[in-house]
């Protein structure tokens, strides 16, 4: 990993560096010499590199966009944006849980190389290890300008927050926003009480200072909002700079909060509401960039950590003709909508259904900035060819797994997924209403083989018509195994890293 001087300087020796540097800007400045990132080369270089907005919700279904299938609200910026760019159809995150899905986003690895599983809750005392190169440690290589605004979720500790891994300026929620006293379970409760049964106060932080130590409800109905005023400040004030801008909604994970000017805005009610407000709020941030001239140089990239919290039922998404959803590894759980948006780079209003995944924007993103990649492994594979729309471009993965924790659940190549015998959370029962969930039991299945081309729903098990292709399935798991592990078939990994720790 490239060494960070940020982090080795004393504070005295930082601060004394810094006065120093700011008398030559002066000096230089009253001499009549052009400050370094006004200058004509400076300037030159900023407008020649992209600059990369990824816009990423919480619990948001394959189904919950107008382009994806959703019918009960509008999404009108996000369909413009597909117009405009290109739909993936077949796009994973590494696994259908918040903090495990993140990591994937941000370092170009399944979860499980770099330790970090499931959803890191106040009581969590691992984080994102400081020798992992996160999206923000690439692009600074580059002189990028770098902004995390929403939900964290990569450790809560000020040595696991977005400024000590890359980030320029942060704004938001260090975990998910139920991880809080106001639990509908909880509200006959009193306020100590529900405390001590659930969690503590939820903390908003600006940079590393909690700048609110206890988030109301009312509070929740502005997140979606605020996060967007931040995103679109940090445009303007960076118009002159190449940027990277991670918009990561705390919405619409429950509880769903929205603001006034959204409230009964839907026909499906307050998801719906939720759903429109985030359009809304990639709007904005559209409009920013054309405001300052720069969509033309641009990447936008918007997509969702996992799929549907289906118990939640009215409070929940949809993932349409997908099986399941948050919290297995099934379609419905891992599969998300995508679209990617760069005009005049980007062949507008196409689709691309071949593999890609959150792992493979790292690599992708090295690859348009010129940015170094990291010295230790990385999974994510440049996609380049897939979002440009190359005639004949195919998924540069051989195979894609499925973890569930550490237990390797199922497998794809090509068309087909293998699926290894594991138990599973499902909706077989009636789904809660308002806010509580309900709903779930715990399936089983087999080994089963599906041609996700055919039967995207995952229904039809054709092992048997097909033994070869499980053959070459299982022999690509136990290549991964080896290198990633498996908790199911107690197998230690070879190339796993260890988290960060308190």
């Amino acid at each position: 990993m490239t060494f960070n001087r940020s982090r080795s300087l004393s504070v005295p020796v930082r601060k004394r560096a810094q006065k120093l540097f700011l008398f030559g800007l002066v000096l230089a400045f009253e001499l009549g010499g052009a400050l370094p990132w006004n200058s004509p080369t400076a300037n030159a270089a900023a407008k020649s590199s992209p600059n990369f907005v990824i816009i990423f919700t919480d619990d948001q279904g394959y189904a919950d966009v107008g382009c994806f299938g959703a019918t009960d609200f509008k999404t009108p910026n996000l369909d413009q944006m597909a117009l405009d760019g290109r739909k993936f159809t077949s796009f994973y995150v590494s696994q259908a849980v918040c903090s495990a899905s993140r990591t994937s986003l941000l370092t170009g690895c399944y979860n499980v190389r770099v330790g970090i599983l499931g959803a890191l809750s106040h009581r969590s005392t691992v984080g994102i290890n400081s020798s992992e190169m996160t999206l923000a440690e690439l692009v600074k290589q580059k002189g990028y300008a770098t902004a995390a605004y929403g939900k964290w979720h990569l450790g809560y500790q000020q040595k696991f927050l977005p400024l000590q891994h890359g980030f320029d300026d942060y704004f938001g929620l260090p975990y998910s926003n139920d991880m809080w006293p106001y639990h509908p379970g909880y509200l006959h409760l009193p306020l100590e009480e529900r405390k001590k049964k659930g969690f503590p106060d939820l903390p908003l932080i600006s940079k590393n200072d909690i700048v609110n130590p206890a988030v109301t409800p009312e509070d929740q109905t502005h997140l979606t909002t605020w996060y967007t005023e931040h995103a679109v400040q940090f445009i303007k004030d960076n118009r002159e700079n190449p940027f990277l801008l991670y918009v990561a909604h705390s919405m619409p994970h429950v509880p769903l909060y929205v603001s006034e000017k959204y409230q009964g805005h839907s026909a499906q009610g307050t998801f719906g509401d939720v759903i429109e407000e985030i359009d809304w709020s990639v709007g904005q941030i559209l409009a920013e960039l054309k405001t300052q001239g720069l969509e033309e140089n641009t990447l936008v990239i918007f997509t969702s950590d996992n799929g549907p919290w289906l118990s939640y039922g009215n409070h929940a998404g949809s993932a349409g003709p997908l099986r399941e959803g948050k919290g297995t590894s099934w379609e419905g759980g891992v599969r998300e909508p995508c679209i990617m948006r760069w005009p005049g780079k980007i062949p507008a209003g196409t689709v691309c259904d071949e593999l890609a995944a959150t792992i493979d924007i790292l690599p992708t993103i090295a690859a348009l900035s010129g940015a170094p990649l990291p010295d230790h492994t990385i999974d994510g594979l440049d996609i380049r060819p897939l979002i440009f729309g190359e005639e004949g471009a195919k998924t540069p993965h051989e195979a894609y797994y499925y973890y569930w924790g550490s237990h390797l659940e199922a497998i794809r190549s090509g068309d087909w997924k293998l699926h290894f015998p594991h138990s599973y959370r499902s909706l077989t029962g009636t789904p809660g209403k308002d806010g509580l969930p309900d709903g779930y039991t715990q399936q089983q299945t087999g080994l089963a083989l599906y041609n996700l081309k055919s039967d995207i729903g995952e229904s039809t098990d054709v092992k048997d018509q097909f033994p070869e292709v499980v053959e070459r399935l299982q022999s690509l798991a136990d290549q991964a195994r080896k290198e990633l592990g498996d908790s199911g078939t107690k197998t230690k990994g070879s190339g796993v890293r260890e988290p960060g720790r308190m």
